[in-house]
């Protein structure tokens, strides 16, 4: 769907900005080029989000489970576990749509005109296993066993795959402290590599970041059909014209399963819907917000 004819297209960008903002607020790190190391660091934001990132004021829950895998301090790893779950739970993938930074420039790259855009091929729904792959592997196995003398892991995901904190820490960092470039070698090379594919395949394909590598996406996609936060469909209004389907450009169909693992609830699905067969429920409400809706029709 055209954005420009989708104004409420932009009201959900501008809630993705303004909490890129307030996860990145530490505006002076980027004049200083340096990292926010108060209490606020302690504590986890829903997205991703680096924790090198100079302006970042909270940390990324994938890069504190790496950090606390296999780590003597178990309080935080029950912390940083119970965050994803109470997280998942609550929201499932809604914080892939809404509230992670990265997702936003995703979105916006995508924006860039192209005379093809892709939307699936052949091999897709494959590819988009590796994320968990990923999360098994580069956030929870390696972290677990390949440990240093203390018995401490290292961010494996972060060090060697994930493009946004090249883009949101290793870059400006970079940038800023001359101390750095001159420490510089392959694998910085390689993580910007990483970051410039990622970037333009984010112009021709939605989201390739998401659907194919992100081990929170991956987290989040398990909770998406048991969180509180749910879409449902109206069967009784729905009037099956596939016009949900075509929308999504995660290639979900709502009809068929409106909280899919691949669901980001961007709520396109929702604006498409000729009849507004499409709902918003929270466990326990679904009986009422159906009967709302239909006093609705009636009285329409």
């Amino acid at each position: 769907m055209d954005s420009r004819k989708n104004p409420k297209e932009w009201k959900r960008h501008g809630v993705q900005a303004l909490w890129a903002l307030i996860s990145n607020s530490y505006l002076a790190g980027f004049v200083q080029g340096r990292i926010y190391r108060g209490r606020l660091k302690n504590l986890c934001v829903p997205g991703l989000n680096c924790y090198s990132c100079p302006g970042a004021v909270g940390s990324c829950p994938i890069g504190a489970l790496q950090a606390v895998m296999g780590n003597w301090n178990f309080k935080f790893a029950f912390y940083v576990a119970g965050f994803l779950i109470f997280t998942g739970a609550l929201v499932g993938r809604l914080v892939c749509g809404w509230l992670c930074p990265f997702g936003l420039i995703q979105d916006l790259l995508h924006k860039i005109p192209f005379f093809k855009k892709i939307g699936t091929f052949p091999g897709d729904k494959l590819l988009r296993k590796v994320k968990y792959v990923i999360l098994g592997v580069f956030v929870l196995f390696l972290p677990l066993v390949w440990v240093d003398i203390l018995g401490q892991g290292s961010p494996y995901f972060c060090k060697l795959i994930c493009p946004a904190g090249t883009l949101e820490g290793g870059i400006p960092l970079v940038l800023m402290n001359e101390t750095m470039r001159g420490a510089l070698g392959g694998l910085y090379v390689w993580k910007n590599v990483l970051l410039l594919a990622t970037v333009l395949l984010s112009i021709l394909i939605y989201r390739p970041f998401c659907k194919y590598i992100c081990p929170l996406g991956a987290i989040y996609s398990v909770f998406n059909p048991i969180s509180l936060f749910r879409y449902r469909v109206d069967r009784e209004s729905c009037v099956s014209c596939g016009a949900c389907a075509k929308a999504c450009k995660m290639q979900v169909d709502p009809v068929k399963n409106p909280n899919h693992p691949e669901c980001i609830r961007c709520g396109v699905c929702k604006k498409v819907c000729p009849v507004k067969a499409i709902q918003v429920t929270f466990h326990g409400s679904g009986m009422r917000t159906s009967c709302a809706f239909r006093e609705n029709m009636i009285q329409e």
